[in-house]
């Protein structure tokens, strides 16, 4: 499309705005004369009901500027996801663009999956490149002159808290647990009341992780790929561990991710769920249907300025090969601030266009008030990303040692030592 026509098509619209972002498109080497035909993969709850709509608004405005590109969208499970784009891969059947979690993105570098998309990167407006969340974009640059994904959606963790389960408690709920200890003695009070207080937090890494943020630092977490050693300090460990002790009894037996845990919550028989805010568009819905009376906090910390939880990001991803430009164009285009304002007040679920969530209509959704704060002090799931890929040992080592001291298999000191030693073994084989 001629750049005279691109400018009229800006002055008339009402949805696009972003001027330089589309002029640098449109002025850019394009597929313009012939067919093209790009396959994009996203997470299957963004491939339905409103969200689906929303994403073909998006392929269809894209497609007013390249009237010639056709874009297929599917949607796939996380581990649907990966497999694919690994398998995708080997036998060069990969989709041109494709979302995923930021954790597995060194894993899709190294079996050739992800371009390195820095060259046209730098040759986007410095207007666009500017709008995304610096902490964010560093996480998909491992090294200078290396960017293998635009950071898109995301979350800081937060917790959910049932209602009606507190207040049966005795627990007076307008103002959230300051602390670990005032936290945990509310998990005493509803389990006396005989409900129970969470999940059971040692059965998945993210929960581990999870936990470990409400008494470690933000750099004591993840593995150093220099010296293929975990970074996991024993002392400071094995106060995380003891933790995971005192909530034994008080836990529900179920995990962060179960159907079931989301039962208990909207049942009123759990009063805590420390998850991402994916799960609110289920207790939103039983709120309108049962009745359900929720909140979502910060994780409390140890101190009453610190708090846990974990945070990160799905990405969008380029394959290399013939459609690799175009294809990153239009990873461009959904990316931008205007497309991620919508996706933003759709869903209202926090993403790495910084610039979108400053934006007034979107910065003041509850859910994404919240996890604009809950970034700022949670700790990444798998850092640094894209320095190497976590080995499923690690993964399993750590929730394996977790479960072992909440079942009083070992002592927190012992398991600390042992965590630290077979996680070292680990990366060292």
């Amino acid at each position: 499309m001629p750049v005279e026509q691109m400018e009229s098509l800006m002055r008339s619209s009402a949805v696009v705005k972003s001027a330089s972002v589309l002029l640098a498109i449109a002025a850019s080497p394009a597929f313009a004369d012939e067919p093209v035909t790009l396959e994009y993969w996203v997470y299957s709850d963004f491939a339905q009901g409103d969200a689906l709509a929303l994403q073909q608004t998006f392929i269809s405005e894209f497609k007013e500027k390249h009237p010639n590109v056709t874009i297929n969208i599917s949607g796939r499970g996380d581990d649907d996801l990966t497999a694919g784009q690994i398998a995708g891969a080997a036998s060069g059947t990969l989709p041109d663009v494709f979302m995923n979690g930021l954790s597995v993105g060194a894993q899709l570098v190294e079996v050739g999956a992800l371009s390195n998309l820095y060259p046209l990167w730098m040759e986007m407006p410095q207007s666009y490149r500017d709008q995304f969340d610096e902490d964010a974009l560093k996480s998909c640059m491992p090294k200078p002159e290396e960017l293998y994904c635009l950071p898109y959606t995301g979350f800081g963790e937060i917790m959910f808290r049932n209602l009606t389960v507190l207040k049966e408690a005795g627990i007076d709920t307008a103002k959230p647990p300051k602390d670990w200890n005032e936290w945990y003695a509310q998990m005493q009070a509803v389990h006396e009341a005989g409900k129970y207080a969470v999940p059971d937090q040692t059965q998945v890494f993210n929960s581990v992780a999870s936990t470990y943020a409400i008494v470690g630092g933000i750099d004591g977490w993840g593995i150093d790929f220099d010296a293929m050693k975990t970074k996991i300090d024993p002392a400071t460990y094995q106060k995380v561990l003891q933790l995971f002790v005192d909530m034994a009894p008080l836990n529900s037996g179920t995990s962060r991710n179960d159907q079931s845990t989301k039962d208990l919550f909207i049942t009123n028989q759990l009063a805590f769920h420390v998850v991402g805010p994916w799960v609110n568009p289920t207790y939103e819905q039983a709120a309108k249907e049962s009745g359900l009376k929720y909140d979502f906090v910060l994780v409390p910390g140890m101190k009453e300025d610190q708090h846990g939880g974990i945070k990160s990001y799905e990405i969008v991803g380029v394959a290399p090969g013939e459609h690799q430009k175009i294809a990153f164009e239009f990873a461009a285009y959904i990316t931008e601030k205007n497309q991620m304002a919508r996706w933003a007040k759709l869903l209202s679920r926090y993403n790495a266009n910084a610039e979108a969530m400053a934006e007034p209509d979107v910065a003041e959704l509850p859910l994404i008030e919240k996890s604009v704060q809950a970034v700022k002090y949670a700790v990444d799931v798998m850092p640094p990303y894209f320095a190497g890929a976590y080995p499923n040992c690690y993964r399993s080592i750590v929730t394996d040692n977790a479960a072992m001291v909440a079942d009083g298999d070992a002592t927190p000191e012992e398991g600390a030592q042992e965590l630290v030693e077979e996680l070292n073994d680990c990366l060292a084989n």
